[in-house]
């Protein structure tokens, strides 16, 4: 990582840089209607020519005041410029209005995070998800929940979520199904998409998915649509239920974008109470994001936003980590790693870890 290691602004560009950021919301909610009401798109039709404010307000059915105001935030945020009195759509624009990652994040942080961040100061003195209560005041954390989440939340949620697992699932499993493994953990599981697609895959593979009762439910209508019963199955458990009874027989125990939802301390507790159930030989398998391990200043700056909603909403107080706080983790709770591997895309990183020796 070569990002964020010196003073990137001169005086203006860093008053520039905080009036930016102050108004950030602003940004946000104009770029968020543009896109929604349509504007976007069609000056993306218009190509070079660009319209009017009369035009673009006719087209899209709102008032050229609201254009107006929209159209100007806009300018400021390199979503179009100007060709006389004509706005034409800029490339940023174009990004928000086609990209699939830019659309996924958006809709994430309009329609789960946008509200509850408003009690993100809370959600950090206290340690507990103050953001949450805008969906239920009484969720503790939203993962028995996620089933519960008002639309559009809800598949606002899952979009994310999927959208940067399901990247970097084909190459994971060129490296977890080549340690041949007969029988495979998917801990916190889901709805079961990595639990069929490794299944499917290897026609020999037994995958139990090891998560919580709510989020069984979920996944066990997708395990019966795919016909895949016999095969893939659940058990139901808390993780951090550090007493509980775990099944021992994996050869791989995976967790996909899992272990960033807790917080130091309770990985360390998750790594050992899976350590005491492994069997000779067995391996667990990490996928995660980290943000020090990102080729692209915007990546890292993406997943520490994000970082942002778990504060906030999810369980207050886990994120995604730098790098050498999971192998901090991994050495406390008795692991070497034996492998890593750097999946392109958006940024993924599989550690590959055993059991040390000497770890009782």
């Amino acid at each position: 990582m070569k990002h964020y290691q010196s003073e990137g602004h001169d005086a203006l560009s860093a008053i520039s840089q905080a009036q930016r950021i102050a108004f950030a919301p602003m940004l946000f909610q104009a770029s968020w209607c543009l896109r929604e009401i349509g504007v976007l798109a069609y000056l993306e039709d218009r190509g070079k020519e660009g319209a009017t404010t009369a035009e673009i307000a006719s087209h899209c059915a709102i008032g050229e005041y609201g254009a107006g105001v929209l159209l100007d935030m806009g300018l400021g945020g390199g979503l179009c410029h100007l060709v006389g009195d004509h706005y034409v759509l800029g490339k940023v624009g174009k990004y928000l209005q086609n990209d699939p990652m830019t659309r996924v994040n958006m809709d994430f942080t309009q329609h789960v995070c946008y509200q509850p961040l408003a009690h993100l100061l809370d959600a950090i003195r206290e340690g507990k998800p103050e953001g949450l209560k805008v969906f239920n005041r009484e969720w503790a954390t939203i993962y028995p929940h996620l089933d519960e989440l008002p639309e559009p939340a809800r598949a606002s949620w899952f979009a994310f979520d999927h959208f940067y697992s399901d990247w970097a699932f084909q190459q994971a499993q060129d490296h977890v199904l080549g340690y041949a493994p007969r029988t495979l953990y998917d801990v916190g599981g889901n709805t079961g998409k990595w639990a069929l697609s490794c299944a499917a895959r290897d026609p020999e593979l037994e995958v139990t998915i090891l998560d919580l009762p709510e989020q069984l439910a979920l996944a066990q209508p997708r395990i019966e649509a795919a016909g895949m019963t016999a095969r893939v199955t659940g058990h139901g458990v808390n993780m951090l239920d550090a007493e509980g009874p775990l099944p021992g027989e994996a050869d791989i125990w995976w967790m996909s974008q899992f272990l960033d939802c807790f917080s130091h301390a309770q990985i360390v507790v998750i790594l050992k109470r899976i350590r005491q159930h492994m069997k000779p030989g067995a391996r667990i398998c990490i996928l995660e994001l980290f943000w020090d391990r990102q080729s692209f200043e915007a990546a890292s700056f993406s997943l520490n936003a994000t970082s942002l909603y778990f504060t906030a909403i999810a369980n207050g107080n886990s994120r995604f980590y730098h790098s050498k706080e999971m192998y901090q983790c991994l050495r406390e709770a008795g692991f070497h790693v034996e492998a890593e591997h750097e999946i392109p895309g958006p940024g993924h990183t599989l550690l590959v870890a055993r059991p040390l020796p000497q770890a009782s």
